[in-house]
């Protein structure tokens, strides 16, 4: 084989381990949602969870992503933060911290929650994750000041590690009855595709900034 001929060859098997490794790269990608009940589909039927409606919503607007449920009904942000390394794979794109609200439930010190998703948030940064921190706010039964310690919680996180942030996970859902199982907690199906349809802005926000960041196509619209 001459030096031209090899050179060529040597362009073209470049070139097919490039397209390969793109396809690799975007049929791959996926965003986990690190959460509580509310992500995990707590009462819902199959297929209706948050994580299965949110990658329908994203497939149906042409992203190949796809979306993991990593959500354990009942947990708080301490136990999320400790099952982290086997609840959300290293190899991940993107992660949608959703956790707190047990935390309130329960009355917890805010500034347990407050550490717990701050170690969350700068774990996922350190693995190069990006991140979609998904807000909680306190049951008004547990007043003002706990409110609004509480509730600062995601925008200060938010700020200081310089992650998006979607203000209120059940934004437009919460103690609307059409809306929530009889338990008036948990989102039904309506709840949750109402959900879905509120957050998805913030999640294409992720999907474009994951592929700032690693110069690589993640998600990318399909033509």
């Amino acid at each position: 084989m001459t030096v031209k001929a090899r050179a060529v060859l040597l362009g073209i098997l470049s070139f097919i381990a490039c397209q390969f490794v793109t396809m690799t790269a975007i049929a791959g990608s996926t965003i986990v949602a690190l959460g509580d009940s509310l992500t995990a589909g707590y009462g819902l039927p199959p297929g209706q969870g948050f994580a299965e409606q949110l990658h329908d919503a994203l497939r149906a607007r042409g992203h190949d992503v796809k979306v993991i449920d990593a959500g354990v009904s009942g947990d708080t942000s301490r136990g999320g933060l400790a099952r982290l390394d086997w609840s959300v794979p290293e190899n991940a794109d993107a992660v949608i911290v959703e956790l707190g609200a047990n935390d309130a439930l329960r009355g917890l010190d805010p500034s347990i929650t407050r550490q717990a998703i701050s170690d969350i948030v700068k774990r996922l940064k350190a693995r190069g994750q990006a991140v979609l921190l998904a807000g909680m706010k306190a049951p008004p039964n547990l007043g003002d000041e706990y409110a609004a310690e509480f509730d600062a919680i995601y925008r200060d996180l938010a700020a200081a590690e310089e992650v998006l942030l979607y203000p209120f996970f059940l934004e437009g859902v919460a103690a609307d009855p059409a809306l929530n199982q009889a338990d008036g907690i948990h989102p039904s199906a309506d709840g949750v595709a109402r959900i879905v349809e509120k957050i998805l802005p913030s999640v294409e926000a992720l999907i474009a900034q994951t592929s700032a960041e690693t110069g690589a196509p993640v998600g990318d619209k399909a033509d």
